[in-house]
């Protein structure tokens, strides 16, 4: 299994998520890949945000050797689910998709938290370091939803 984590500078919340998957993949012993990728271009070759890196290290996930990178074409072909923050990434990961069965596999992250409040992974990029750990404890359930419902 392939997963793309996609927001808009990939500096926040999709390295967040990659980090916190990539956890849960390591400790399960799961053969998947994971990476993370911005709809954007405003943020490549940068390091996560610092606040987002401290979110992660206050629970002992290191997300420092991540990189931001602009979500691509070929992203498509490479993983088989593309998972956005939020419904506007969504809906310019699926106009990017090179075809309809392409643009299928693009979904919300917060689809594999059915029971959460929001529907979308709030942007904590403008806010105080608070944010960052609301968007931890939200990328941690859906992780762990999604572990269950692709591993059935």
């Amino acid at each position: 299994m392939k997963i793309l984590l996609v927001c808009l500078g990939n500096i926040c919340r999709s390295p967040m998520a990659e980090g916190i998957l990539r956890d849960m993949i390591r400790k399960q012993g799961l053969d998947w890949r994971t990476d993370s990728a911005g709809t954007g271009d405003y943020h490549v070759g940068e390091q996560p945000d610092r606040r987002a890196m401290k979110a992660m290290q206050d629970h002992g996930i290191d997300i420092s050797d991540l990189r931001a990178r602009q979500l691509h074409v070929s992203d498509f072909e490479e993983f088989d689910l593309l998972l956005a923050m939020d419904a506007n990434n969504l809906q310019n990961m699926r106009r990017l998709a090179p075809s309809k069965d392409h643009a299928m596999k693009a979904r919300l992250m917060m689809d594999h938290a059915p029971d959460h409040a929001l529907r979308e992974v709030p942007d904590p990029y403008f806010g105080g370091d608070e944010g960052f750990e609301e968007v931890y404890q939200m990328l941690t359930i859906a992780c762990t939803n999604l572990i269950v419902d692709v591993n059935g």
